[in-house]
């Protein structure tokens, strides 16, 4: 969390509202974004298809008019395809021209193909704009006697996913100065 905040607050300047520009130069938070994407992907299970004829898939006889669904939750915990695969680890993006257009079958977290979802650009640039300004504006701490370590990051089985328990986090004024920094830009008229 600290060091992606301090490339937000750093290659942001000083400015108390960062606008889409401004995240555009920020790759470890673009790596963060999509290493998280990684790990908890909105739906694990994507949109299911129907086969039109029957196919052999790695040996497995799949017939005509039989639903399948691609398991991206799996995909993306390949240890083919990621090291360290269930680790936390944001630099594995840093080099790399993996992206959400679904050309990166390892990465599919809005799927890929015909099917892909329509909605990425503005899911993401909404997504990296609030979050961006989230991370500037406060310094966020674990609940008084909790430690990482304690953090429960179990997921309820669904179509869509879900922590099991909450996770509690309090946002504070930056220690840079004793005020929180973020101002709604409509309300600065």
């Amino acid at each position: 969390m600290k060091k992606v905040q301090e490339e937000i607050r750093t290659l942001g300047g000083k400015k108390e509202f960062l606008e889409e520009d401004d995240v555009q130069k920020f790759p470890y938070f673009k790596a963060v974004i999509k290493e998280t994407l990684r790990l908890h992907l909105p739906a694990p299970l994507l949109v299911p298809r129907e086969t039109s004829e029957s196919c052999t898939i790695d040996g497995y006889e799949i017939p005509a008019k039989t639903i399948v669904y691609v398991n991206a939750w799996a995909i993306h915990r390949d240890p083919k395809a990621w090291k360290d695969p269930h680790e936390f680890i944001p630099e594995r993006f840093l080099d790399s021209t993996i992206d959400f257009g679904g050309q990166d079958f390892e990465f599919i977290p809005f799927g890929a193909g015909r099917r892909i979802c329509p909605g990425i650009p503005m899911t993401i640039a909404s997504l990296d704009l609030i979050l961006a300004n989230l991370l500037n504006s406060f310094d966020w701490e674990l609940p008084a006697g909790m430690k990482k370590e304690d953090i429960d990051t179990e997921m309820l089985p669904g179509f869509t996913q879900h922590k099991k328990n909450p996770l509690s986090v309090l946002a504070k004024p930056p220690m840079r100065d004793k005020t929180p920094t973020f101002k709604s830009p409509r309300l600065q008229a």
